[in-house]
């Protein structure tokens, strides 16, 4: 009998529900052509990266010195780009940080994994918000945590407070955050913002420990309406850690570049810090990529032209809403939630593969009976799309 770990092998063998869906949608393309599927099931940024950033990679790899361009960087990342981070950083949000607070990483998902192994211990509790990124529940349990969920407020996507309250206890080491957020793309108020960090510090100061949050932040960017109004973490609340990727501002998700921000406005700053370099180095995220650290210099702070995803998300909320789809209006990331028109929103995306419409069920972001559309594609696609959209919902009348 085989002795491999049971748990990573289920993971293994079962992709998730976006995973599975994106397969299915490649199959399906093969069989009835590429633009007669209309697939929104995948997170992956649709328009080109930033030409400067090709010129500096080009600039870089003609440079003559290939072995320090490739070669291994410091274990927490090139000293120039946690410096040009952290100067951006204090220049936008006056965070008062320095490079020494920056964590280099392979994206979004190392800087969760290694901030949760360098936070916890095993039996320790943590806290997210439902809708969240169905991954958060794999990353929790591989440390050994306790994933706890506080139901979604479906009235306004922000926080349900009293169901927050009775959740958080001693055991609680941390909470994450996600916005804007996937799958909604809402994003937090202030308002939210304070009162869940008022809460934070009463609750650490009652338990006589800390309670870190988290903020997932691949989506920072990336917001349509409300860019001024979107808060920085760390100036609202001490014990914060920033879990950023550049693969959705810069479109380069397969580039794996990231960091973690520690706030050092909190006490164990010097502690967390040192925890996050040695979870990074545990868990062999030591050095994310060479070149793309010293290609990024000259783009922090920028990004790809976002303005699609406006175009794309105005395009699809105004038509679903005037066919009669009960959509949750997004102010940034690139994603609509819609609510499915029957009780099971699995059996509802079955249905609209009959239209060759592929959607994400909302059950493994940890609330039913909604959909997840990303519409990080092109808007000739959506355009196409739309008679199928109108078919299906007419089809529930």
């Amino acid at each position: 009998m085989s002795s491999i770990n049971k748990e990573m092998e289920a993971l293994g063998k079962v992709r998730s529900v976006i995973r599975e869906t994106f397969e299915y949608g490649n199959r399906r393309a093969k069989e009835i052509g590429r633009e007669n599927v209309f697939d929104f099931s995948l997170g992956n940024p649709s328009v080109p990266v930033p030409s400067a950033l090709d010129d500096e990679i080009a600039r870089l790899a003609k440079s003559g010195n290939s072995v320090s361009v490739h070669g291994y960087t410091s274990a927490q990342g090139a000293e120039p780009t946690r410096a040009a981070i952290a100067e951006n950083i204090n220049k936008r949000f006056s965070a008062g940080i320095t490079k020494d607070d920056i964590y280099m990483t392979c994206g979004a998902a190392a800087s969760l994994t290694i901030s949760l192994k360098a936070l916890t211990n095993p039996g320790d509790e943590v806290i997210a918000f439902a809708p969240f990124f169905p991954e958060y529940r794999v990353f929790v349990n591989a440390v050994g945590a306790k994933l706890v969920v506080v139901p979604a407020d479906t009235k306004s996507f922000q926080i349900d407070f009293d169901a927050f309250l009775k959740l958080i206890n001693k055991k609680t080491k941390a909470v994450i955050i996600n916005t804007p957020n996937n799958p909604t793309g809402v994003v937090m108020s202030e308002e939210t913002i304070k009162r869940l960090c008022e809460i934070l510090k009463d609750k650490s100061a009652e338990y006589t420990s800390p309670v870190y949050l988290i903020t997932d932040e691949p989506y920072r960017e990336l917001v349509y309406d409300r860019a001024d109004e979107l808060p920085y973490l760390m100036n609202y609340y001490d014990n914060t850690l920033v879990c950023y990727s550049f693969s959705k501002s810069l479109s380069v998700p397969g580039d794996r570049l990231g960091y973690i921000a520690v706030c050092n406005k909190m006490p164990d700053c010097r502690d967390v810090y040192a925890a996050v370099c040695g979870a990074g180095r545990a868990l062999g995220y030591v050095c994310a990529p060479s070149l793309m650290q010293k290609a990024v210099i000259p783009l922090i702070g920028k990004t790809s032209d976002i303005s699609v995803y406006k175009k794309n998300r105005d395009l699809l909320y105004g038509a679903l809403t005037e066919y009669g789809y009960e959509c949750v209006y997004p102010d940034g990331a690139f994603y609509l939630f819609v609510k499915s028109p029957e009780p099971d929103a699995n059996a509802f995306c079955e249905k609209a593969k009959k239209y060759d419409i592929l959607l994400v069920a909302s059950d493994s972001f940890g609330c039913e009976g909604y959909v997840r559309i990303a519409y990080c594609v092109t808007t000739e696609m959506i355009e196409r799309s739309l008679p199928a959209f109108k078919k299906l919902i007419e089809s529930y009348k």
